[in-house]
């Protein structure tokens, strides 16, 4: 990071690292206290969030994600504590699932990351946001009997999410209350904008002042209104070493003596899975709030997410993940880039060894108003207004997660989410599985079905309602040619239509690239299934390089058998167009006729840079046709001249008729040589056999020309650096024939 960049990402980064404390404090405590059920281990959730920030913050390639001990954890971690019979134990399975995790980094398993439909991830952040406010109005009334930073709709108390809120609202706490409306108060007042234009406030967090205002408030109570005090469960409890010795002693080794404990790797896997997941998921998030739309490598966040578990484990802390939550008040706090991240763990660690008594001063309800206003920008209004123009296709998954994740848990919520975002994926799918062209050819309707590239059983419903609703006397052709994959069931129901159904109705079926099924043993099997050439790129430097004139007249010859087949080559167009933008490396140059019907990338099968087209009427020589070749290929590097005629040629046929008009006159008279040479074996030059001829005459005429005229051509030729070769297009089947060296025409 360049040192001005770094200081300008300071002023931001430092408030929002202190405001990603605030919140990480008490969710650090809150996971550790349910995660194993020992107030004793508390620190262990410290010692978490101290690596999540500072390990896992240096190595990630998240410039806002935050990471730390997970709330979708905790009913995992709890029962492989028992399950394994000790702390230390437990450790181990979480050295084991952080190596798992760099393996899984190196194995470039982080595209999973990639999966996730945009609506659900939206979904998720609204849920997130909404669990946010719901499971923290309960501590903002002073109802403390669920632990901080749970995210589950069942509680250990007994209550729910709902319930717990009707239980907070009866028996709240006045001062807790009272905390919380100023609270609330002053982070209204903070995100007001003239208060962001103070100088004094451009550094300072509304959540600090926030924190030191319900200290204040309660020590008030304190001195004045001991009945409303706070203390106790509504208070920050962070343990309190009295000398260095007893500091030490909140740190557990593993016990590297259970990896004789099968069920160790069981955990171990357990813990690498979920946690993998559960941070692809909020990096994906993440990226999503970042301002800056910044894209996380997720194999490298894999590996520091597996780093900084094996840290956290060697030292008796928790299993970390990233955390939307965390991470979402980093961004909304202005954070800028990792600083923020690391600058958090720093302060985490060295607070709780410097000043862990004045950390317990801090109120419960204070925390959870900042909680809640995170929450509410993570689900504001204007999201599901948004999401709601987008249609139902992107609103019936988000708020199918939303759903989903507040009544049961994230990973739940998500794969409901992902149930019905693949419903409309099957739903387009079954749409497009084929496109319907009708027209009247003679009298006689024809139908074409274009099958997609790809088929699946799923299709087939669609398919076979499009058969039966071909109407009797009429023509259909079948065209698979853009298709890779086509299902048995789909190819059996064409076979069954072609064979049985279509005679009875008397349809001509006619099939392009579908397999044919033949029977062997009573079982019908798919013939070889001719699969369309795979998809090509633009033609580069090396490829130029090590092209010659024999191997580019053969691919010429290979893309027009492709064209005459009707299987093109599949091409992204606009892939290729950032191909060539900052060069061109052509292997062919074609001189071709004007003509409408006869375009050289087309019939050739090559895309945007693969050749240099000339084109002029009648497909003749002049000065500028010649400097155009000429940088072709001693310029540009191009390894073959192609000089294509083609049947029915208008100007050969113009020239045959003796036309004269305007500028036309001058470009005919270049044709007159072959002309003359032709009509000395016709009386009638202007029948259809003998404007072939002159056709063909043409194309040689041409090759003669550049030869005398070009002596910068005819050295590359001769030195057999390029070639030079005749054809003739016939505009009837899409076929070219290449002149040979004996003059003769080579289909």
């Amino acid at each position: 990071m360049k040192a001005n960049t770094f200081f300008s990402n300071l002023k931001h980064d430092l408030p929002a690292g202190l405001v990603v404390y605030l919140v990480a404090l008490p969710l650090c405590l809150g996971v550790a206290l349910a995660s194993t059920g020992k107030p004793e281990l508390l620190f262990s959730g410290i010692i978490a969030g101290a690596v999540g920030g500072i390990i896992v913050g240096f190595l990630s390639g998240s410039a806002l994600g935050v990471s730390g001990p997970a709330a979708g954890l905790v009913t995992i971690v709890l029962g492989a504590i028992t399950t394994l019979g000790s702390f230390e134990a437990f450790l181990v399975a979480v050295v084991l699932a952080g190596v798992l995790q760099v393996i899984a980094g190196f194995l470039k398993a982080g595209v999973i990351g990639y999966y996730f439909p945009s609506s659900v991830i939206k979904g998720m952040l609204a849920a997130i946001g909404i669990i946010l406010i719901m499971k923290q109005i309960p501590h903002a009334f002073g109802f403390d009997a669920d632990f901080m930073g749970d995210e589950s709709f069942d509680q250990k108390d007994g209550h729910n999410t709902i319930s717990e809120i009707f239980y907070a609202i009866k028996y709240h706490s006045t001062g807790a209350v009272i905390i919380s409306i100023v609270s609330l108060a002053l982070l209204i007042l903070f995100d007001l904008k003239f208060m962001k234009k103070l100088e004094l406030f451009k550094f300072l967090p509304g959540a600090l002042f926030v924190v030191l205002v319900g200290i204040f408030i309660n020590l008030y109570f304190g001195w004045n209104h001991p009945e409303w005090v706070l203390g106790g469960k509504h208070m920050v409890d962070l343990p309190v070493a009295k000398n260095p010795q007893e500091f030490i002693g909140f740190f557990t080794l593993p016990d590297f003596s259970a990896l004789s404990n099968p069920q160790v790797y069981v955990v171990a896997v357990t813990l690498a899975l979920v946690a993998s997941l559960e941070s692809l998921l909020s990096v994906e998030a993440t990226d999503k709030l970042d301002p800056q739309k910044r894209n996380t490598p997720t194999n490298r966040e894999l590996k520091a997410q597996g780093i900084g578990n094996m840290v956290s484990g060697m030292f008796g802390g928790l299993p970390v993940t990233q955390v939307i939550v965390r991470s979402s008040a980093n961004i909304n706090s202005g954070g800028k880039s990792k600083l923020s991240t690391i600058f958090h763990g720093f302060i985490l660690l060295v607070s709780v060894i410097i000043i862990p008594q004045y950390l317990n001063l801090i109120p419960l309800s204070a925390l959870a108003v900042i909680l809640i206003m995170v929450g509410y920008k993570l689900s504001k209004p204007s999201l599901y207004v948004g999401m709601v123009k987008l249609g139902w296709e992107q609103f019936i998954p988000f708020i199918a997660t939303i759903i989903g994740v507040v009544f049961t848990d994230l990973l739940k919520g998500i794969g409901i989410g992902l149930v019905f975002a693949l419903y409309f994926v099957l739903k387009k799918n079954f749409k497009n599985a084929f496109r319907y062209f009708s027209e009247d050819a003679n009298g006689k309707q024809k139908i074409t079905l274009r099958l997609a590239e790809e088929v699946s059983f799923l299709n087939k419903a669609s398919i076979a309602h499009a058969l039966d609703t071909i109407p009797g006397n009429s023509a259909l052709i079948i065209d698979a040619s853009k298709s890779k994959e086509i299902d048995y069931d789909v190819i059996e129901r064409i076979d069954e239509f072609k064979n049985y159904d279509a005679p009875k109705k008397d349809i001509h079926v006619e099939t392009i690239n579908v397999p044919e099924l033949k029977e062997i043993g009573g079982f019908k099997i798919v013939n070889e299934f001719k699969q369309i050439v795979n998809k090509m790129r633009t033609q580069n430097r090396d490829t130029q390089q090590k092209m010659t004139p024999e191997l580019a007249l053969e691919t010429l010859k290979k893309g027009n058998k492709r064209f005459v087949e009707n299987l093109r080559a599949h091409r992204n167009l606009l892939e290729q167009v950032n191909d060539t933008s900052e060069g061109q490396f052509p292997f062919a140059v074609v001189l071709s006729c004007i003509d409408s019907r006869t375009s050289a990338e087309l019939i050739f099968d090559q895309g945007l840079g693969d050749i240099f087209s000339v084109r002029v009427a009648g497909n003749v020589v002049n000065e500028d046709i010649l400097g155009s070749m000429e940088y072709a290929c001693k310029v540009a590097g191009s390894k073959l001249i192609v000089v294509l005629g083609h049947s029915k040629c208008g100007a050969i046929i113009s020239a045959c008729n003796h036309v004269k008009m305007g500028n036309v006159t001058s470009l005919l008279s270049k044709i007159d040589p072959s002309v003359q040479k032709v009509s000395k074996q016709f009386e009638d030059v202007c029948c259809e056999d003998a404007v072939q001829l002159v056709a063909d005459e043409n194309v040689h005429e041409s090759m003669r020309q550049i030869m005398s005229k070009s002596p910068i051509l005819k050295e590359l030729i001769e030195k057999g650096e390029i070639g030079i070769v005749g054809a003739m297009y016939d505009i009837e089947s899409g076929k070219v024939g290449f002149f040979e060296e004996g003059n003769s025409l080579s289909i």
